[in-house]
């Protein structure tokens, strides 16, 4: 009998065990369960189930029963939805109270063409969201399995969806594809995770990518990727539309990168953008840029048109409000050779902040110290500015040649005026001074180079770029280099500058041999008239860089000027001087049968006893009322005008010795007039000279008889010399 009860025992057991492994393996084939499934399914609108067979399962793992359909047929609004099958789990004792409670639905479906997608997005209420969906979406294949999970009254509580996306093709906008995606996810009600993102972004190749989005309250998205670009002359003009913001960035017109990106977006409930950050790390191999209006300025000799960038490690952040990048490698200008670069650019909103060092290798000059850089000869620039709208803070420039150095700190501009600046400190070959801007401009130094300081204050101003300045000023120089090799020691000049003019100046220096250079400068307080006079011993350190005086040697020089605004009535006089080899008066001569005095202006020169120019000056006309030169051999009288793109001159020459037969001939008392027999024969010739700067045409026409004028002149010189 305990055998029997043993046995009965065992054979139980194995039944159990066997009934447990069929049912968790190959399961129970029925039909009962088939109208529960529909009617559960009907309650849902447009879904359409059609089930064969059922077999019932046992899921030991979780210790629950489960049916499983093969192959059923799901259609939702009329889209069919190829799956393999369907698993149902149900509570075991609503089982047993014969009422079954679904407590989750997995379903697997097969490969699924993704543009059916937007059959479904029906669900989806308008935004750009279904947008995408629906026109943008060309391309791809869904494998996927849904795991929903219901609550007690069977309503969805959750769902979990994951699966693979092949072949993925998104057109954004024209010309602008997702192409070749491929890459796998994990979804549920809150959350949605895409990993092994690979790809290609129009020349972007996107790989070990992932992606995760929140839905809560609107959309958050994070993503990482690896992204390698290679876009050759217009390519990057697909993404132009995009950069509106940060226009500098249309310039890249070639790009060979290798970049780590990590972007962060956050979207309302509409999905529209409320806020993102994107960090980019890596290496560009090469890059050009190509500006839209070439680089010009006083200092580099040539123009920059393009930029180049090679072998640059750079990180950089991208949000609404701040742009940070930081990079270092090697650029070139121009596609010359390549110089080692470091860059740290913020910007924050209308506000840059940019710290630059780099190597130089190309041409550089500074005209007004004399100074320009040995070719070839490598340079460091450190360059650490703010720039907002308008206006320009420098902090600081350091330009270091070799033994040449020249330091800036707090120099500050708006709309190309200068505002103020803290100090400078200059050291070359030839310069060796500082510049202090505190109570008052302290400019003081061992050696000044001043060759090329007339040629720069002689150029056209568009307007007054230091009209801020307002101080008074100090300047020491124990050495000036001076034009023709000149020399000015001990030079001191002590002034005062207003709306960024000298209004008051008192100097004086020193040539050597007893010769000075005295200049001063004083203001009528109520007519606001400027009176300013400058004597030097000798002319040419003032006069070398001036075309008319050009072949000028020896005098003393005298000028006067009254200064209203922007008009100004001046008078120069020269005396005691010679001319030798001036290329327009020796034209003049040799146009003429005055060759005795061409040979003469030569050779030996011209010996003048005076020169005296009164004139005119308003901005950029100058009226040349009168030109007198008095001289031994010859005497000329002129006038004429020069504007910004022309000369006019017209006067008479005569030669000393027929002025003089003439001038003995007229009465000493009474009107002048010229005598019949006096104009008989040749007296001198008269000419004009116009054309613009490098193309002067002269003219000439021969004289039987001078004006009064010009004889009236010659008389009163001669009595004032007396």
């Amino acid at each position: 009998m305990k055998k029997l009860i043993i046995n009965f025992s065992l054979f139980l057991l194995f039944l159990l065990i066997s009934i447990i492994v069929i049912l968790s393996t190959i399961g129970f084939e029925t039909n009962k369960f088939n109208k529960l499934i529909s009617d559960k399914t009907s309650q849902a609108k447009n879904i359409y189930l059609k089930l064969d067979t059922i077999k019932f399962k046992i899921n030991l793992r979780e210790l629950n029963l489960f049916l499983d359909t093969k192959k059923p047929e799901i259609i939702y609004k009329e889209v069919s939805l190829p799956t393999q099958n369907i698993k149902v789990f149900i509570d075991f004792i609503s089982l047993l109270k014969s009422d079954p409670k679904i407590e989750k639905i997995i379903i697997n479906l097969e490969e699924l063409d993704i543009t059916q997608l937007n059959k479904l997005s029906t669900l989806i209420k308008p935004s750009n969201f279904k947008s995408l969906i629906n026109n943008n979406i060309k391309k791809g294949k869904l494998i996927s399995q849904i795991e929903i999970f219901l609550t007690e009254k069977e309503e969805l509580k959750d769902f979990i969806a994951r699966g693979v996306v092949k072949d993925f093709k998104v057109d954004l906008s024209k010309n602008l594809n997702l192409e070749n995606f491929n890459f796998k996810f994990f979804a549920d009600r809150s959350d949605i995770l895409v990993k092994n993102i690979f790809g290609d972004f129009e020349n972007i190749e996107i790989s070990e990518g992932d992606i995760k989005l929140n839905l809560e309250n609107g959309i958050k998205f994070n993503t990482n990727f690896n992204s390698k670009l290679n876009f050759e002359n217009k390519d990057l003009n697909k993404f132009s539309k995009f950069f509106n913001k940060h226009e500098y960035l249309n310039y890249i017109s070639n790009l060979k990168a290798d970049f780590n990106n990590n972007l962060s977006i956050n979207l309302d409930n509409t999905y529209k953008v409320k806020d993102y950050n994107y960090d980019i790390s890596g290496n560009i191999e090469k890059s050009k840029i190509q500006l839209l209006n070439s680089i010009k300025t006083d200092f580099i000799m040539d123009e920059i048109e393009e930029v180049y960038l090679s072998d640059l490690e750079f990180k950089t952040n991208l949000s609404p409000k701040i742009i940070s990048i930081k990079g270092k490698g090697q650029y070139s200008l121009n596609n010359l050779d390549f110089s080692k670069i470091n860059i740290e650019n913020n910007l924050k909103d209308d506000l840059m902040n940019l710290r630059l060092n780099f190597d130089f290798i190309s041409d550089f000059a500074i005209d007004l110290i004399n100074y320009k850089k040995p070719k070839n000869s490598p340079s460091s620039i450190s360059l650490d500015f703010k720039k907002k709208k308008h206006s320009i803070y420098i902090n600081e420039i350091n330009y270091k040649e070799g033994n040449n150095s020249i330091k800036i700190n707090g120099l500050a501009f708006k709309k190309n005026e200068f505002l103020k600046f803290k100090k400078a400190d200059v050291s070359t070959l030839n310069n060796n001074f500082v510049i202090q801007n505190e109570k008052k401009i302290i400019i003081k130094g061992e050696k000044f180079d001043a060759t090329n300081l007339a040629k720069f204050l002689s150029k056209p101003n568009d307007g007054n770029r230091f009209k801020n300045i307002n101080s008074d000023i100090e300047i020491d120089f124990k050495n000036i280099k001076a034009p023709k090799s000149e020399n000015i020691k001990n030079f001191k000049l002590i002034g005062e500058i207003h709306k960024g003019k000298f209004v008051k100046i008192s100097s004086k220096g020193d040539y050597g041999d007893n010769n000075f250079l005295d200049i001063s400068m004083k203001k009528d307080n109520e007519s606001s008239k400027k009176y300013l006079e400058i004597y030097s011993d000798l002319t040419h350190p003032l006069l070398t860089e001036f075309s008319f005086f050009k072949g000028l040697s020896g005098g003393k020089l005298l000028f006067t000027s009254i200064i209203d605004g922007a008009i100004s009535n001046s008078n120069l006089k020269i005396e005691n001087f010679k001319v030798i080899n001036a290329p327009g008066l020796i034209k003049l001569l040799s146009l003429t049968d005055l060759s005795g005095l061409e040979d003469l202006a030569k050779r030996e020169g011209l010996t003048f006893d005076l020169l005296e120019i009164n004139m005119e000056k308003n901005k950029d006309f100058l009226k040349l009322n009168e030109i007198l030169a008095l001289g031994p051999s010859m005497s000329v009288l002129m006038e004429g005008y020069q504007s910004k793109d022309l000369t006019s001159l017209r006067g008479t020459l005569v030669p000393a010795k027929t002025l003089n037969t003439i001038i003995s001939k007229i009465p000493v008392i009474g009107k002048i007039v010229i005598p019949k027999e006096v104009g008989e024969g040749l007296f001198g010739i008269s000419f004009k000279m116009k054309g613009p700067k490098d193309n002067i045409k002269t003219t000439i026409n021969p004289l039987r008889t001078l004006t009064p004028r010009f004889i009236q002149k010659i008389i009163d010189r001669n009595k004032s010399t007396k």
